[in-house]
């Protein structure tokens, strides 16, 4: 019985040193990091600001018509500011990731591009008004958008976003909160 459980923790132990090296060395060869800033609007009178790191390791496949598939990670932390004057906690921080699928054109000065994700958010209150609350800190925030890459480098990057915000029913209630933003980016 102890030969089995010293096996499996070896086995666990090798995978686990496997998985961090080869995360390590797609760390060290990313194409590039960016910077993003986006504004939006909520359908609950919040408004929100949010700072952004993007990273693009660099990976594309399925080339389809000029156009490829690639993903990309974000890290947020945003602020929300409710504009109702009964609101209990208008100001609210928030913090997360989100994994980026993009569907983006292959070459040009400018390349357009549709995308979908799906991440994690924490926020730092869960009642914004005496009758509104997203009853768990923990949420998480889909979001599809359009935008394009532009620019001789393609340093730079514009796009529109339609955000949802929810627990995904881990504690009710569980209203949810969308967003419409607008975001400009610089990559590095």
């Amino acid at each position: 019985m102890q030969k089995s459980k010293d096996l499996w923790r070896s086995v666990f132990c090798h995978g686990a040193l496997a998985l961090s090296l080869g995360l390590v060395s797609a760390a060290a060869h990313a194409d590039r990091f960016g910077l993003q800033i986006t504004g939006g609007v909520s359908d609950r009178d919040i408004r929100k600001a949010d700072l952004g790191v993007v990273w693009d390791p660099g990976l594309t496949w399925w080339e389809i018509g000029g156009f490829h598939f690639t993903l990309l990670g974000e890290g947020h932390v945003g602020y929300w500011h409710s504009t109702l004057d009964y609101a209990v906690n208008p100001n609210i921080w928030e913090i997360g990731v989100t994994p980026v699928l993009r569907f983006v054109k292959s070459s040009g000065y400018i390349r357009p591009f549709i995308e979908a994700g799906v991440g994690v958010r924490l926020l730092s209150h869960t009642r914004i008004t005496p009758y509104f609350t997203v009853s768990s800190a923990f949420q998480f925030a889909d979001m599809v958008g359009v935008g394009a890459i532009f620019g001789a480098k393609q340093n730079y990057q514009a796009g529109f976003r339609f955000q949802h915000v929810s627990n995904a029913g881990i504690k009710e209630p569980n209203p949810g909160i969308n967003f419409s933003q607008i975001y400009l980016q610089y990559n590095f």
